[in-house]
């Protein structure tokens, strides 16, 4: 889970992510609510003065199957409706608008009503293990379905951003390379580029980067 503020319009990195979920931004009164996919790349955006923002990231396997995180990738996000009197509009049901205090308790209540599911086989592929019972196609269609984008794709995001943590820790860039499994410098750079929004250099001067 986590939890922002604006106190004045800032512009930020919207890092590239692995993980789908729902956000909800408070601007100028009002409540939106998003629901959100991976991304494979750092997108520039900006969030005006005096709004706040919360939500929860799912782990890899998790997803609401009525909005497949493949087709909220890339900021294509599902904006749900929130009716008179501030709930939300999903499945047909008007659901209690949570807070940042108990949006764990809204969580459980989707999952118990069935609208938020957790594939077993996706959440075993993710951490290295194939089950010999699904033909590798079926596992791999069913993976891209449950986390929108395929396993090699959400490795790279999470490669380049575990290298942004090292050079913000203050590890050398030449070491960073090596410990991150990149071919060389160059490759570093680019994929930091696309996925990050800075430079190796950027990031080990200790320059801003914000995720959302």
């Amino acid at each position: 889970m986590w939890a922002a503020e604006c106190d004045r319009a800032t512009a930020f990195s919207s890092l590239a992510s692995i993980r789908s979920g729902i956000g909800f931004a408070r601007i100028g009164g009002t409540t939106v609510v998003h629901l959100r996919g991976p991304a494979k790349k750092a997108t520039e955006l900006s969030c005006p003065r005096d709004s706040e923002y919360f939500g929860v990231d799912f782990r890899v396997g998790a997803y609401l199957p009525a909005f497949p995180p493949g087709r909220l990738s890339d900021l294509r996000d599902a904006v749900l409706p929130v009716l008179e009197g501030g709930r939300i509009l999903l499945d047909g049901q008007a659901w209690e608008m949570p807070t940042p205090q108990n949006l764990d308790v809204f969580l459980d209540r989707l999952r118990r009503a069935g609208l938020l599911v957790v594939d077993p086989l996706v959440e075993e592929m993710w951490h290295g293990g194939a089950s010999r019972k699904v033909p590798a196609r079926t596992a791999q269609s069913r993976f891209a379905r449950a986390a929108g984008l395929p396993r090699r794709t959400l490795l790279t995001i999470e490669r380049a951003r575990a290298a942004a943590g090292l050079l913000r820790a203050g590890v050398a860039i030449g070491e960073v390379v090596i410990a991150a499994g990149y071919h060389d410098q160059p490759h570093l750079t680019r994929s930091l580029r696309r996925m990050i929004g800075h430079t190796p250099g950027e990031l080990a001067r200790g320059e801003a980067f914000l995720a959302l």
